[in-house]
């Protein structure tokens, strides 16, 4: 969704057209974000505002998979998260367990934090040297705003493998392969018939290579290599999400 739908607060023009246009022909569409800074019902009212005719489990972010993660085999362990409050209170709300003593954190937690601080990154790294298990929910270096990009989770990730000299052990966004098979089983189509359109290499782009599935690079978000790099090639190259009506591919 960010930079291929929408820019920080403002739709990217012509996208509620497009999905609009689609969703009339009978298309399946799935949004999928790896930013955890709202929850799925936020996104659905702020893209139903905006003119877009959508039903709210048409969207997946990256919170609700790592949350059916850890749910499903880590329950009884505390988190603590690099991570703003939404997303915290989303997990703690599943019953998971939060603590900020890096003496009983079992599994830290890495995502787009607004409101990092200096304690709150000691915290995740004397959590790590205790043990705690190494997890991002999305591993961006970078997320696109209104006025260009922020530092997401990727670039907290590496300060703390530097400072620590732990590795990340799992994370569950884009393009990994549980929040893939969250979004085939919404689908639930012949991987054939999929476009993935986004952004970003590193992360959309790489999905769709990894699991064979066609993709479209858009030009409107993080910072565009029409080309891709010899390891993450995209199908095809937009200008934006509103070339599908423009018949660009």
């Amino acid at each position: 969704m960010d930079g291929t739908i929408y820019r920080g607060s403002r739709i990217i023009p012509n996208a509620d057209k497009t999905i609009n246009h689609l969703k009339e022909i009978g298309k399946k569409i799935v949004f999928v974000s790896n930013k955890t800074t709202g929850s799925v019902r936020d996104y659905y009212q702020f893209l139903k505002s905006n003119g877009l005719n959508i039903d709210e489990d048409e969207i997946v972010n990256s919170t609700e998979v790592i949350k059916k993660y850890l749910t499903e085999n880590f329950k009884t362990l505390r988190f603590f998260a690099v991570g703003e409050k939404v997303f915290i209170n989303e997990l703690v709300d599943a019953g998971l367990k939060y603590s900020e003593d890096a003496n009983q954190v079992d599994i830290l937690l890495v995502t787009l934090d607004r409101t990092i601080t200096y304690e709150k990154l000691e915290t995740a790294a004397r959590a790590l040297e205790n043990g705690a298990k190494f997890f991002a929910a999305n591993i961006d270096d970078t997320c696109p705003v209104d006025n260009g990009e922020v530092i997401d989770a990727g670039s907290t990730i590496s300060a703390l493998e530097k400072r620590t000299h732990r590795k990340l052990e799992m994370h569950f966004g884009k393009p990994s392969e549980y929040m893939f098979n969250e979004v085939k089983s919404r689908l639930n189509i012949d991987l054939s018939k999929v476009l993935l359109i986004g952004d970003r290499l590193q992360t959309d782009i790489a999905m769709g290579n990894k699991f064979g599935v066609d993709t479209a690079l858009v030009s409107t978000g993080v910072k565009y290599f029409p080309n891709g790099t010899p390891e993450i090639i995209p199908t095809y190259n937009l200008d934006s999400v509103f070339d599908l009506l423009n018949h660009k591919i």
